[in-house]
């Protein structure tokens, strides 16, 4: 049995911590959904909430590093960070001790 190391730990937990709000699940849902890169505006439009609490939002995903954001001009792209579709997962199933993914 592999035991998870402390920094692995409190990495896996500030992943899941990001996660905890419905709001944010929400986001990078859309996000990763999308088949290009997404701008807060469509982001506002597609879940109905204000451009400030997207953002918001959207910098809590950025500094666990879920999402990238870009500015063009006046505008900010938002992507997906791929990494985290392997790396999540993962953590997940070395969470609850279990070999390969979940």
């Amino acid at each position: 049995m592999n035991i998870i190391n402390q920094k692995s730990a409190d990495e896996y937990a500030l992943w899941f911590k990001c996660l905890s709000d419905g709001t944010r699940i929400r986001i990078l849902n859309v996000i990763a959904s999308a088949t290009e890169p997404t701008t807060v505006g469509e982001i506002v439009n597609k879940i109905g909430k204000s451009q400030s609490t997207v953002s918001h939002h959207l910098q809590i995903l950025a500094d666990s590093r879920f999402v990238f954001m870009e500015t063009d001009g006046v505008r900010t792209i938002v992507t997906v960070n791929k990494k985290c579709m392997i790396e999540l997962p993962d953590a997940a199933a070395k969470i609850m001790a279990r070999s390969g993914r979940a």
